[in-house]
């Protein structure tokens, strides 16, 4: 009898393991493509994107976190505001290669995890890609120090838990191809917001200033740095996603 119990519990696992892990087949073209002018749509005009920034803020503090974590500095807190702007707060030494990735993560993230799921998406592991990101915001929701952050990557993570769990392999299909458009096109927005800024006279405590003064190299290339990080990804992830 255990026996048969440890073998229906094996194949349960290696059941779930198949849903979560496997290949699924690529969607048609069409919808490729409209979910790509979805994701345009919701990142171009100015009042759809003051909303949908928030995802973007939720990705790019938790960049700076994930990269603190990983150079070891100690992780105090996330803070998102409904502002769309952000606090991420690590302890450790002021300077050094950890400070300036931490700090160079931020603008990095988005189009960065747009590409990694660009990447998933066309090997065909749709479900997987729902469940990392779910994985990662949950993870996140640990970090959150404010109730507006808090409420916003729950209902996030939720949305991305009932697709993966509840959708029907279609549903799952168009939300993941139409959130990796998004964090492709999304990513190259705010680099261009942040130059805007500065070239007003603003936002001086940014982080291609930060990363400035930590490494002495002018804010400028920085910046120009975010540029090419997110418009790289958005070729080479696109690429990917239109190819499938």
């Amino acid at each position: 009898m255990a026996i048969g119990i440890e073998t229906a519990a094996d194949a349960g696992l290696t059941d779930l393991w198949d849903r979560v892990f496997g290949t699924q087949a690529a969607p048609e073209q069409w919808l490729v493509i409209a979910t790509g002018l979805v994701a345009l749509a919701v990142v171009g005009p100015h009042g759809i994107w003051r909303l949908a920034r928030n995802a973007i803020t939720i990705a790019h503090e938790g960049g700076h976190g994930l990269v603190a974590l990983l150079t070891g500095r100690r992780l105090d807190g996330i803070r998102l505001h409904s502002d769309t702007s952000g606090l991420t707060v690590s302890r450790g030494r002021p300077t050094g290669l950890g400070m300036i990735l931490t700090a160079a993560a931020g603008y990095t993230a988005p189009p960065l995890l747009g590409l990694g799921g660009a990447a998933l998406l066309a090997s065909g592991r749709i479900t997987a890609f729902l469940w990392i990101a779910t994985a990662l915001l949950v993870v996140m929701l640990v970090m959150i120090r404010n109730a507006y952050g808090a409420l916003t990557v729950i209902l996030t993570g939720g949305t991305f838990l009932l697709v993966s769990w509840l959708a029907n392999t279609d549903v799952q299909a168009a939300f993941a191809y139409a959130v990796v458009w998004f964090l492709l096109l999304g990513g190259v927005r705010p680099a261009f917001e942040l130059q805007s800024k500065r070239r007003r006279g603003g936002a001086g405590d940014s982080d291609a200033d930060q990363l400035s003064r930590l490494t002495h190299v002018p804010a400028g290339l920085w910046l120009f740095l975010f540029h090419a990080v997110s418009l790289c990804s958005l070729m080479g992830g696109g690429r990917w996603l239109v190819d499938v």
